[in-house]
């Protein structure tokens, strides 16, 4: 890669060559022919890598303008959401409804741990809900959802699943024609940005309904919205020479080059790797004596959230992480100075990862935290053989 940085954090994610040359091509109209060519297979892909006989879209924005494109097509005014919060990104989806007039009601867990299924349970069957938001991966705490355990229960009581996969999705398992412990236990609306386990460029999001998130747009006379509302972005996406709002260009073609990368993977072996070199990240830091809030049971597979040891400054760590050339990300909320976020999805590879345990260890020296490196880095070298096994 030509970056000049290691970006390991939870997002935007390190850019490979190929999608920064896609980028840079010349910039066509968004009504020439050959870009309307590459919007649609980027379309097309993205249908793919969802698995959805229903609609997608791939629009300019962040995954903030999905979230939203998620609750006003589907909850109307006075309706009620239950969502699922396992961290800060959870609780987004709390302002965002209330800002549309839905009755939000919310299941916060401690951060590290996971909203048990029991929990959510107990909480639907206290009146009607619309909707429910679930996080598939944190990017707070790291913590996944387990899809498996939950979508029986939202589907028990015959709400919709919205799943923001903004750091999950092609590193986690989000198969829209999948049944999720029993039959008709799907999906309903899972939405994602570029710039995590896709590994583009911040600045497009891209959102899937299936037939019952549609049926339930179909319900609705109006939409609080203009640029969110489905019905103005379908026709754009059966056809894109059709024109509703002018298409990030250079993006759509990193986002093609992208997604080719993905597939050419496989969403299985990408799946695959993603775990390994998470609990190789996990598992070499904790020689050190650095613990992640989220246990394996519950941790996901795109980043992680490390407390530091007693007595490491994190401004002092961070900063002479970057001077190695190796960018962490803070932490948030009452965890701010006190742990670290790192990212290892997307493009990242086993040598770039192995290397930030190394210079990890080394920063600790540095500070006075005697640390073995060696061990950390045969700890990270057997989890990430397990993906030859």
């Amino acid at each position: 890669m030509r970056n000049k940085e290691m970006l390991l954090i939870p997002g935007p994610t390190p850019v490979v060559d190929s999608i920064y040359d896609a980028m840079a091509s010349e910039t066509w109209s968004h009504t020439d022919p050959r870009f309307v060519k590459i919007y649609k297979h980027t379309i097309d892909q993205t249908r793919e890598i969802f698995n959805t006989d229903g609609e997608v879209f791939v629009v300019a924005g962040s995954g903030t303008i999905g979230m939203e494109m998620a609750i006003v097509n589907t909850i109307a005014e006075g309706e009620k959401l239950l969502v699922v919060s396992q961290g800060y990104f959870g609780d987004r989806f709390i302002k965002l409804g209330q800002a549309f007039g839905i009755q939000v009601d919310v299941l916060q867990s401690e951060w590290g741990q996971q909203v048990s299924p029991e929990e959510i349970d107990k909480k639907l069957s206290e009146g009607h809900y619309k909707a429910v938001t679930v996080t598939h991966a944190d990017t707070s705490t790291g913590v996944r959802i387990d899809l498996e355990a939950v979508v029986p229960v939202i589907k028990k009581h015959g709400a919709l699943v919205i799943v923001d996969g903004v750091c999950a999705t092609t590193a986690m398992d989000e198969d829209m024609s999948k049944e999720y412990g029993g039959a008709g236990n799907t999906v309903d609306i899972v939405l994602t940005g570029s710039q995590k386990a896709i590994g583009v460029p911040p600045g497009i999001a891209l959102v899937a309904f299936n037939q019952k998130a549609l049926d339930a747009r179909a319900a609705m006379e109006r939409v609080q919205a203009y640029y969110c509302d489905i019905y103005n972005w379908i026709p754009v996406m059966h056809d894109p020479s059709k024109y509703f709002a002018t298409p990030a260009v250079n993006l759509v073609y990193a986002l093609e080059e992208g997604l080719r990368i993905v597939m050419e993977e496989g969403l299985d072996t990408r799946i695959r790797r993603h775990k390994a070199f998470g609990r190789a990240v996990r598992q070499s830091l904790a020689v050190y004596g650095m613990k992640a809030i989220a246990s394996e049971e519950v941790a996901a597979p795109t980043l992680s959230c490390i407390l530091y040891p007693e007595g490491v400054d994190d401004g002092k760590f961070r900063a002479a992480m970057a001077e190695k050339g190796t960018v962490l990300s803070g932490s948030l909320a009452h965890l701010a100075g006190k742990a670290f976020r790192i990212g290892h999805m997307g493009n990242t590879t086993a040598d770039m990862l192995e290397k930030a345990v190394m210079q990890i260890g080394e920063t600790l020296n540095e500070m006075g935290h005697q640390v073995d490196i060696s061990k950390a880095q045969n700890v990270f070298a057997k989890e990430v053989n397990q993906l030859t096994v």
